[in-house]
C-alpha cells in the first residue's frame, strides 16, 4: 500500500457527490417537508372537521329529546317511549341516551342500552355541555353531556343532565379512509414532481456534463480545446479553461526553447575552456578543468532535463507507450551492438502515457540506456496498463530488468539523488535515474528499485491515471 509520505505519491478521499445529486436531494427534502407539513395539516382539518360534525349531531339528538321531553302531573320532566331516532330504541344499535336528574330520584335509560351496564354520564351543571371520547371494553364512544334546568309547577328548578354516547368507529372509519386517499395522492404527486423535477434537473445541468465531455476529449487527444456552444454562464469558465491551455503550452514551449538556446550556448564556452586548459602549461590548471568541465556538462544536462519535464496536466493526450519503448529499443541495440544482448518485452498494446510524450522519451530513454549499458546478456521489459476512472485514462506500469551487477538495498534511495553522482555512486548509475525520477514525481507516481530475478537491477515505474 503507497505511503502518503512518500514524495510522489498523492492519496485522494471520497469523491464528493456530484451536483445533479446534491440538487435533487435537496429538492427531495423540500418536497418531502411541503407534503409532510401539507398532509399534516389536511389531516388534522379533516379530523377536526369530523370531530365538530359530530360534536353538532350529537347535541341534535340531546335537543331532539329535549323536544320531545313531556311533564308529569307535577310537572317533572318524563321521557316518552317513543323516541325522535330508531336507534335510541333498538338494543346495541350504536347510539345511546341517559337522562338524570332531581337530586338522583330521576333515572332514565334509552331501550337502546338494554344488556349494556356501561356508565358514561357525567353530572353537568345547567347551561353546560361536555364533548369527550370514551373507551368503553373494546368499544370507543363519543360522548355529549348536557346540562338543563327544569321548572315544575311550583316553579322550582330542578336539574337534569342529558348524555348521549354515539359508537366512534364509522368515524374513525371515515378519517381512516381520507388518510389513505390523501397518502395515495400525495405521495403520488411527490413521485411525479421528482422525477419531472429530476427530469429538469438533468436537461438544465446538461451544458456541464457537456464540458465534462469535451475536457475527456481534451484529457484524451481528441480535441485540443473546448469548442462546444455552451450558455452565458459558463463561458466565462470555458473561456479560461481555453487560455490556460494555449498558455501553458505557450509557456512549455518557449521555456524549452529557452533552455535547449542556453544548452546550446554553453558548449563553446566550455569547449573553449577545455582547449585553453590544453594549451596552457599548468599541470594542475589543465587537471582541475578536465575534471571539471564535463562535471559542469553533466550539471547542465541534468538540470536542462529536469526542468524541460512537462509533468501531468490532466489534458494531454494519449501516448502509445509500446511505440516509444520499441523506438528506443531499436536505437539502443545499435549502440550496443557489440555486446550481443538478448532482449525480450511483454508489452500491452493499450498501455497508454497520458502526459507530454518527450518526458515519457526522457524517462523510458534514461533507464533504458542504464540497463543495456550496465546489463551482461539480459535485458527484459514489460509494460502494461492500469485501471483508470470513467473519466480518464489509465495509468501504466513500465518494469525494466536486467542481469548486471545490480544495485545494494542499502544504497537504492540513494542513487535516485543527484548529490552523490561523482565519486559515491553505484557503478551503472548516471544522471539517468535522478531525471527519471523527477519525471515520475511530476505525475504523482513513483518508482521502486528492486532485485531482479535476473539476478541484476529491477526498475519498476507506475504512473496513476490522470
Amino acid at each position: 500500500m503507497p505511503d502518503s509520505s512518500q514524495p510522489g505519491v498523492s492519496v485522494s478521499g471520497p469523491r464528493p457527490a456530484s451536483i445533479h445529486l446534491r440538487l435533487l436531494l435537496a429538492a427531495s427534502l423540500v418536497l418531502a417537508a411541503f407534503f409532510g407539513l401539507g398532509g399534516y395539516a389536511l389531516d388534522r382539518a379533516f379530523t377536526e372537521s369530523a370531530e365538530t360534525a359530530t360534536r353538532e349531531r350529537l347535541l341534535g339528538y340531546v335537543y331532539a329529546l329535549l323536544a320531545a321531553a313531556q311533564e308529569d302531573d307535577r310537572g317533572r320532566m318524563r321521557l316518552p317511549a317513543a323516541l325522535p331516532d330508531p336507534r335510541f330504541s333498538n338494543p346495541d344499535s350504536g347510539l345511546y341516551a341517559r337522562v338524570a336528574g332531581a337530586s338522583g330520584r330521576f333515572g332514565w335509560r334509552s331501550p337502546s342500552l338494554i344488556g349494556r351496564s356501561f356508565e358514561f354520564l357525567s353530572e353537568t351543571p345547567p347551561g353546560n355541555k361536555v364533548f369527550k371520547g370514551q373507551q368503553m371494553n373494546s368499544t370507543r364512544f363519543n360522548v355529549l353531556n348536557f346540562g338543563v334546568m327544569w321548572v315544575d309547577d311550583n316553579d322550582t328548578e330542578i336539574a337534569y343532565t342529558f348524555s348521549v354516547a354515539e359508537d366512534a368507529s364509522p368515524v374513525q372509519a371515515q378519517v381512516d379512509a381520507f388518510r389513505r386517499s390523501l397518502l395515495f395522492w400525495l405521495g403520488g404527486a411527490s413521485l411525479l414532481l421528482l422525477l419531472v423535477q429530476g427530469a429538469m434537473l438533468r436537461w438544465g445541468l446538461r451544458p456541464l456534463r457537456d464540458v465534462a465531455q469535451d475536457l475527456g476529449e481534451i484529457e484524451t487527444g481528441e480535441a485540443d480545446s473546448l469548442k462546444g456552444d455552451y450558455p452565458r454562464e459558463l463561458t466565462g469558465l470555458t473561456g479560461s479553461i481555453n487560455s490556460m491551455i494555449r498558455t501553458g503550452r505557450a509557456s512549455r514551449d518557449r521555456y524549452r526553447n529557452s533552455l535547449g538556446d542556453l544548452a546550446h550556448s554553453l558548449k563553446t564556452p566550455l569547449a573553449v575552456l577545455l582547449g585553453a586548459a590544453e594549451s596552457a602549461g599548468d599541470e594542475k590548471l589543465r587537471e582541475a578543468v578536465h575534471e571539471q568541465v564535463p562535471r559542469m556538462n553533466d550539471i547542465v544536462q541534468h538540470q536542462l532535463k529536469r526542468a524541460a519535464a512537462s509533468g501531468g496536466g490532466g489534458l494531454s493526450g494519449p501516448v502509445d507507450v509500446g511505440s516509444i519503448v520499441g523506438r528506443l529499443i531499436k536505437s539502443l541495440q545499435k549502440v550496443y551492438v557489440g555486446k550481443a544482448l538478448a532482449c525480450t518485452t511483454q508489452i500491452d498494446s493499450a498501455a497508454r502515457f497520458y502526459g507530454d510524450e518527450g518526458d515519457l522519451f526522457e524517462l523510458a530513454g534514461n533507464l533504458l540506456e542504464n540497463a543495456f549499458k550496465y546489463s551482461n546478456t539480459r535485458v527484459h521489459i514489460t509494460v502494461d496498463p492500469l485501471s483508470g476512472s470513467e473519466s480518464a485514462g489509465a495509468g501504466m506500469r513500465l518494469v525494466i530488468e536486467d542481469d548486471g551487477p545490480g544495485i545494494a538495498e542499502n544504497e537504492r534511495q540513494r542513487v535516485l539523488g543527484w548529490g552523490n553522482r561523482a565519486d559515491q555512486q553505484m557503478p551503472g548509475q548516471g544522471i539517468g535515474l535522478s531525471v527519471a525520477h523527477e519525471i515520475v514525481r511530476l505525475y504523482d507516481g513513483r518508482l521502486e528499485i528492486d532485485a531482479s530475478d535476473m539476478s541484476g537491477a529491477k526498475i519498476t515505474v507506475i504512473i496513476p491515471p490522470p
